[in-house]
């Protein structure tokens, strides 16, 4: 006949060693509950890309930069004068807004370039991919006779000069004298600044290590 009950401990376990195991359990449960939502800050670090210069053109078809200067690739800085190498980008068409207002380009049909010819750096392209998501063109300021000042901003994913994919974002900061747009479609590219997020292969081992031991230690504590 059933004990109405229910079935009593595991043979050879008393009351408060069951107590003890379940406490144990239930620290392991919250300490990898924040160990999951620590490790995507942990695993990742920036890389940061700075680019000077150069020349926009600004049609409804697209925002192209030409000769705009790579001055910093992560913690690489060029001398002054001098450049590491090249940043080139090309928006999709415009979608919504105008040239002169702001508005909103697709990403469609874009690309983004980094591309390194300093002996700091390895030779060639250092990132090569295409913004995702719409684009934002923004006005921020602009007065008669004084340069219009725009931004551009986007979201991006490609691959390293190492094989890595990544994802990160640019803003562009961009200068347009008034009515040059409507003269000959150009504008100077002021200041840009791109964030790669790129994981970390060595915090990621180490956050593997650190949970295999703890699976160990628990496996110890429920054999003994």
């Amino acid at each position: 006949m059933c004990d109405p009950a229910g079935p009593g401990p595991p043979k050879g376990y008393r009351k408060g060693r069951l107590s003890s195991v379940e406490e144990i359990m239930r620290r392991v449960a919250v300490l990898l509950a924040l160990l999951a939502l620590l490790l995507p800050l942990a695993a990742r670090a920036d890389i940061i890309v700075i680019n000077k210069g150069g020349t926009i053109t600004l049609l409804d078809s697209g925002i192209t930069s030409t000769g705009s200067r790579l001055v910093q690739f992560n913690k690489v800085k060029s001398d002054p004068g001098h450049a590491l190498g090249s940043v080139y980008f090309a928006t999709g068409a415009l979608t919504s807004g105008s040239l002169l207002a702001g508005g909103t380009f697709s990403s469609v049909g874009s690309s983004f370039i980094v591309t390194g010819n300093n002996k700091q750096l390895p030779k060639g392209v250092l990132f090569s991919g295409t913004f995702f998501g719409d684009i934002t063109w923004k006005l921020i300021s602009g007065r008669p006779n004084k340069p219009q000042i725009y931004e551009l901003d986007g979201n991006l994913t490609g691959q390293l000069y190492d094989g890595r994919t990544v994802t990160g974002s640019t803003s562009q900061t961009i200068y347009i004298y008034y009515n040059q747009v409507i003269k000959d479609h150009k504008g100077s590219l002021h200041l840009g600044q791109t964030n790669f997020n790129v994981p970390e292969p060595g915090t990621l081992s180490l956050m593997g290590f650190g949970l295999l031991a703890m699976a160990g230690t628990i496996r110890h504590r429920f054999s003994s």
